[in-house]
């Protein structure tokens, strides 16, 4: 007899049951040893990102085996908001998308129609072949697929701002997720996301979402920012990524113990002499 399976909670369940915020972190390494670190680590969520990342559906199909089992949710952003690119993700048993540069309410209606069956949506059918069904393993997976799947939308753009009520509107859209670093860029502030402009953009759209009575999340690394934002509503957010961590961890052991000026290498540049 075959294992009946039941599918795990979506990000928009827990989202829905949470008593706090939910703080995460960014996975970019593209290593399932790596996430798996970061499952056990007690944060509630992870996003898994293949739109900066070294992430191809292989790399991402091993992530989530390996954090499979841990108390931890598993967000996915793709690339790019793609028909296609969603159903391949779909079917590998990704559960909650966070889409990039949603711009319009028709770019979320689109994102929506991706992961729905017909007639809802334009999902491809080929569950018997996926692991999203666990190969026809979760009783009635064509009937209940809608409910396995969540979807948050990612404003970043002054355009996203300006259409966030109309996203917000878009049933099926469960959450909404601010990126300070686009935004900036788009309002000509590249790099400086912590500008009061940037941050009462996203302080506007936290309120359009508590008024729509969903769910919005925003990118800040900076504790300070974090906290501002949380303060402001914000029902998650994401604080840190595995890949800066490694990264200023080992600067700080490096500044640590070796003698100053030994990283300037014969020709100037940041090389360690031994």
């Amino acid at each position: 007899m075959p294992i009946r399976v039941e599918p795990d909670r979506t990000f928009a369940d827990a989202l829905a049951s949470a008593g706090r915020p939910l703080a995460g972190m960014w996975v970019c390494s593209g290593s399932p040893l790596v996430a798996e670190i970061c499952a056990g680590s007690g944060l509630d969520w992870l996003l898994i990102d293949a739109e900066h990342s070294p992430n191809g559906l292989e790399s991402i199909l091993a992530q989530l085996q390996a954090v499979h089992g841990y108390p931890v949710q598993a967000v996915v952003r793709p690339p790019v908001n793609d028909t296609v690119l969603l159903k391949q993700y779909l079917d590998l048993g990704v559960q909650n998308l966070l889409i990039p540069m949603v711009n319009s309410a028709a770019e979320a209606r689109a994102a929506v129609a991706a992961v729905r069956y017909p007639p809802h949506g334009v999902r491809g059918v080929g569950s018997a072949l996926a692991r999203a069904s666990r190969w026809n393993r979760i009783p009635d997976y064509l009937a209940r697929a809608s409910e396995t799947v969540s979807v948050t939308v990612q404003i970043e753009s002054t355009a996203a701002v300006a259409a966030v009520e109309e996203i917000l509107a878009v049933d099926g859209v469960d959450a909404v997720f601010l990126g300070p670093s686009d935004l900036a860029a788009s309002m000509g502030l590249l790099g400086e996301q912590e500008h009061p402009t940037v941050r009462a953009a996203v302080e506007h759209c936290l309120e359009a979402a508590k008024a729509a009575g969903k769910p919005a999340g925003v990118n800040a690394f900076n504790e300070a920012t974090a906290k501002g934002y949380l303060d402001a509503g914000a029902s998650f957010v994401l604080v840190g990524a595995d890949v800066a961590m490694l990264a200023r961890g080992s600067e700080a052991l490096a500044a640590k113990f070796l003698p100053e000026g030994a990283q300037e290498g014969p020709d100037g540049g940041t090389r360690p002499s031994y």
